[in-house]
């Protein structure tokens, strides 16, 4: 990637320029997060946040389904506020970050941490380490991370930017020792201009 790629400004203008709904990434219904966010077995009041969920539909879901403790981080604002909006006064009930992933600063520990389609656009490698890096000090011991990327046979670019696509076991070696893979299921996500992109969905453990 151009080492003088702004990553914020790009997401930023693509979210001026689309409504959520015409992402390639956007889904109504969540519903593969939302079981392995419930396979965790982690309770309601467990803090959770989504990782480039700035206006996904999962919060609300979430919301609706009782989870108490939310946070959603986004690098571009314009995404962070279409869902504020959406939610209205509900946006109150959760905590908002308007920042890149690589160099976020948790304000806490989080039981669950979800990614989905945020990982695979990290396609230098210090961008990678210093995911993990934040990973590692953001999830408590015990707590799990699912993260979803384009599988090996899903699309090669997305939004314009190259991607790196992972197997199960491909995300598990560049996660590293301090991650145990629990499980992994695939998905052919259709996106609303009704193309088929493939998908990993992972879960992983931090042991303690």
């Amino acid at each position: 990637m151009d080492e003088g790629f702004d990553r914020k400004a790009h997401w930023e203008e693509v979210y001026r320029s689309k409504s959520d709904r015409e992402v390639s990434w956007f889904q109504p219904d969540p519903r593969l997060s939302l079981e392995l966010i419930a396979a965790t077995g982690l309770g309601c009041d467990e803090p959770i946040i989504d990782v480039g969920g700035g206006a996904s539909r999962l919060v609300d879901i979430l919301l609706l389904n009782g989870y108490e403790d939310l946070s959603v981080l986004d690098v571009a604002g314009e995404a962070l506020r279409s869902s504020q909006r959406r939610l209205g006064d509900l946006q109150t009930r959760v905590s908002w970050f308007e920042q890149d992933v690589t160099c976020f600063v948790p304000p806490r520990r989080f039981s669950v941490w979800h990614d989905r389609a945020v990982f695979h656009f990290l396609t230098e490698p210090a961008d990678r380490e210093a995911y993990r890096s934040v990973l590692g000090r953001a999830v408590r011991p015990g707590g799990q991370v699912i993260i979803a990327a384009f599988a090996p046979d899903g699309p090669e670019r997305c939004s314009g930017l190259e991607v790196v696509r992972y197997a199960p076991d491909t995300l598990a070696t560049e996660l590293g020792q301090g991650f145990q893979l629990l499980e992994h299921r695939t998905e052919e996500h259709r996106t609303p201009a009704g193309k088929i992109q493939k998908f990993s969905y992972c879960r992983f453990v931090k042991p303690h």
